[in-house]
């Protein structure tokens, strides 16, 4: 299998650089074919592309933007089951993951976009003190889109859809790892009819594409999603030409579990931590347990990871498969070793594979209980099902614990006292907080604040990252 063109200017080109990089297959350790590197002169056929499309589809008429969309989301739905099988396929998600979850998010961040659509307004009032002046929100201009590899057409959906109704034209970079399904999505996007050169896909690592979409003068726009050091390299490259730079970075979730929390709430965390392998920016990796119920959690949270099944990710099942790359097993035992050797106490998982797999980047469900917030396994993303429990003695010890983190996308808490779950969820310091098990809903936005970033992504928090503002006074009645 290689991928070897590119989407530019509505047709399919191959890629200019002759350097490709081999597809491996996480269950095996084996290739399964080669993606295309791309080069400076892809990158700037692209943005000339992009750059050529802005002004007739930046001045479109937004139902025209919308039915765009309404035709990739009616094709999307006829093409989702292949979806499914190139996500399992090129970064190992168990097959029925990849259905019920990885896919549809596909579907639901369009559908979502859609419905923000219907009341969106890009000129707006000042207000009834100035009559006759307007808020125009108009678009940002180029954008350049890099995604990761974890939730590649999660990340995709949530920039390109909303660029895309906003009125930008824009270049996609996906994950070098994950070029399947970012191609479909291509394909689906050529399939709905938008118009040549509003939306261009180019294949390509972080240090080639990456590095030229971010210094590249003709674009105005990058919105990235991955590690929190390739956030801080782009908007150091980014910084010369002044673009608007977009990110949503890396997280240390902290899981607050009060003592009057539900009887699932334990279990719950455990869970939501090692979904995808742990693969996840938002995921719960620190337990906060209050004292009077920790040696109980500790257990619950030691049987539940060690009845957790790992196995290959074409198997039917709710296991978890393998991580990503040889890299990222290799980076995951790293820390799980320095959690033993900084004197946390291991309960479940360690160090190496499951025993009954020999090959394949796969990791034992693992859990550390006494585990100080100064240690490395707390302070670090793992990015790999490893749980830390932290235990607390007070509502303001758990809240400092929380707190005390380079990073600030999403925390949990866990109480059945309403007034304490609102006044804790007020103070922890996080782009988002979820309790009891509830998830976000609908269009609420996706994004974090001090390392984790500081983009809002999804609903109509997404669509006006990537819209400019400005004021007019004068404003006729009688519209242009």
């Amino acid at each position: 299998m290689d991928v070897s063109k590119y989407f530019i200017d509505g047709r399919w080109v191959d890629a200019l650089g002759d350097t490709r990089l081999s597809l491996i297959d996480p269950n095996t350790e084996e290739s399964y074919g080669t993606v295309a590197l791309g080069g400076d002169a892809d990158v700037d056929a692209a943005v000339a592309a992009a750059r050529r499309a802005l002004p007739a589809w930046s001045l479109a008429d937004v139902r025209l933007r919308t039915a765009c969309v309404e035709r990739m989301l009616e094709i999307y739905l006829s093409r989702i089951e292949e979806m499914a099988q190139a996500i399992s396929r090129e970064m190992g998600a168990p097959i029925d993951l990849a259905r019920q979850a990885q896919a549809t998010l596909g579907q639901r961040h369009m559908t979502n976009y859609l419905a923000a659509m219907k009341d969106f307004e890009f000129i707006r009032p000042l207000g009834p003190h100035a009559p006759n002046d307007r808020i125009v929100l108009e678009p940002v201009g180029v954008a350049a889109l890099i995604t990761p590899w974890n939730w590649p057409i999660h990340q995709i959906a949530l920039k390109v859809v909303a660029a895309l109704l906003a009125g930008c034209t824009m270049v996609l970079k996906p994950s070098e790892m994950a070029p399947l399904s970012a191609t479909l999505f291509a394909e689906i996007i050529e399939a709905a009819g938008v118009p040549s050169g509003v939306f261009n896909l180019i294949h390509g690592d972080g240090l080639g594409v990456g590095q030229r979409l971010s210094t590249h003068p003709d674009v105005d726009m990058v919105s990235f999603t991955g590690s929190t050091r390739a956030g801080i390299a782009i908007s150091k490259a980014s910084a010369d030409t002044l673009k608007r730079v977009g990110l949503e970075l890396g997280g240390k979730g902290a899981n607050l579990i009060f003592a009057d929390a539900d009887e699932k709430a334990v279990e719950r965390g455990v869970r939501q931590c090692f979904v995808n392998s742990g693969q996840n920016c938002n995921a719960p990796s620190r337990m906060l347990v209050e004292r009077s119920v920790y040696d109980r959690s500790v257990e619950i949270a030691a049987s539940i990871a060690k009845s957790v099944p790992v196995g290959p990710s074409d198997q039917h099942g709710a296991q978890i498969g393998p991580v990503i790359s040889a890299r990222q097993f290799d980076r995951i035992q790293s820390l799980i070793e320095s959690g033993v050797a900084g004197g946390a106490r291991l309960v479940a998982g360690g160090p190496g594979r499951p025993a009954d797999l020999n090959r394949g980047y796969f990791v034992k469900p693992t859990v550390f209980a006494d585990v100080s917030n100064s240690m490395t396994i707390a302070r670090e993303e793992i990015f790999g099902p490893v749980l830390s429990i932290i235990p607390f003695d007070s509502e303001e010890q758990a809240i400092e614990i929380a707190n005390d983190t380079p990073y600030g996308l999403t925390n949990y808490v866990q109480s059945q006292n309403d007034e304490r779950r609102m006044h804790v969820a007020r103070r922890l310091r996080s782009g988002m907080v979820e309790m009891n098990g509830q998830p976000r809903g609908a269009g609420a936005p996706f994004g974090g604040v001090k390392a984790s970033g500081h983009s809002r992504e999804g609903g109509r928090w997404g669509i006006e990252e990537y819209l400019e503002v400005k004021s007019i006074s004068g404003w006729s009645r009688v519209q242009a």
